[in-house]
């Protein structure tokens, strides 16, 4: 399970990580110029990748409590 929350979050930077690559090297092919030219949505559709890794990797902690997989190790409580 250990690996598979890291495997999510690496896929979530790595997705964020082609955002801005994609972001930053804009419209290359001239259609800029061209307003009727299709448009890249490449950083629209690697931000669409990172929600979605979000969702599925929340959604898996979700299922891996539900099923005793994972457990709650937070601070004990002091009385």
């Amino acid at each position: 399970m250990k690996y598979l929350v890291i495997l999510g979050f690496v896929s979530i930077i790595a997705s964020l990580a082609a955002a801005l690559v994609f972001m930053m090297r804009g419209d290359r092919d001239g259609s800029a110029t061209d307003p009727d030219a299709p448009r890249n949505n490449h950083m629209a559709r690697a931000l669409a990748f990172r929600i979605g890794f979000s969702v599925l990797l929340f959604v898996l902690v979700l299922i891996a409590y539900g099923l005793g997989w994972i457990q709650p190790t937070g601070l004990p409580l002091q009385r």
